[in-house]
């Protein structure tokens, strides 16, 4: 494994010169080119507008952290449900990302490709330019509707780095609670 040397040289030069420089983190890189966030993401919450089973129009909302030392800036972040009895389908044209939380929305953030593997229940959502490190951000999904059955759905969030061959770092999961009213769901 090699780490970037930019630090050292920094360092290096700055002790050389007399002056103190300020630390400067490189993500780690293997041999074979596979990048690694120096700090992980983290996921700071998962929440949603509505609990209860069938509503349209919510909003599932990821509000990651990348530290001021990750190393590299988030490139991408998977979602992936891995528990619920009914696969969660979403609008992934109104799929929005923005700094802050989802309670202090700041700067809209552009958006890449936003696309979804069926088969792994898995949405992608890349940056587009990247975040860089220092940030807290949130990316806005919005299913179809909720599920028609109550229960937990649990979302794993894996956060990606800049590079063709990056590591993705898991995060955690989103842990939705879904309530049924009561009502058939054939009523609104």
């Amino acid at each position: 494994m090699r780490v970037a040397t930019l630090f050292g040289i920094t360092l290096s030069l700055a002790i050389g010169i007399g002056e103190v420089a300020a630390p400067v983190t490189q993500a780690v890189q293997l041999r074979d080119g596979t990048v690694y966030f120096v700090q992980p993401p983290k996921l700071v919450g998962a929440t949603t507008t509505y609990k209860d089973v069938n509503v349209w129009g919510a909003t599932y909302y990821f509000t990651i952290n990348v530290p001021d030392n990750a190393g590299e800036s988030l490139q991408k972040v998977t979602i992936a449900q891995r528990e619920g009895s009914e696969n969660i389908r979403y609008d992934l044209n109104d799929t929005r990302a923005f700094v802050g939380k989802s309670d202090r929305k700041e700067t809209r953030l552009r958006l890449g490709a936003v696309t979804r593997e069926r088969k792994t229940r898995t949405v992608t959502v890349n940056f587009d330019p990247p975040v860089t490190p220092g940030q807290t951000v949130t990316i806005a999904l919005r299913p179809v509707k909720n599920p028609s059955f109550s229960g937990v759905y649990l979302l794993g969030v894996t956060a990606f780095p800049v590079g063709e061959n990056s590591h993705g770092q898991f995060l955690g999961f989103g842990r939705f609670q879904f309530y049924s009213n009561g009502r058939s769901w054939w009523f609104p």
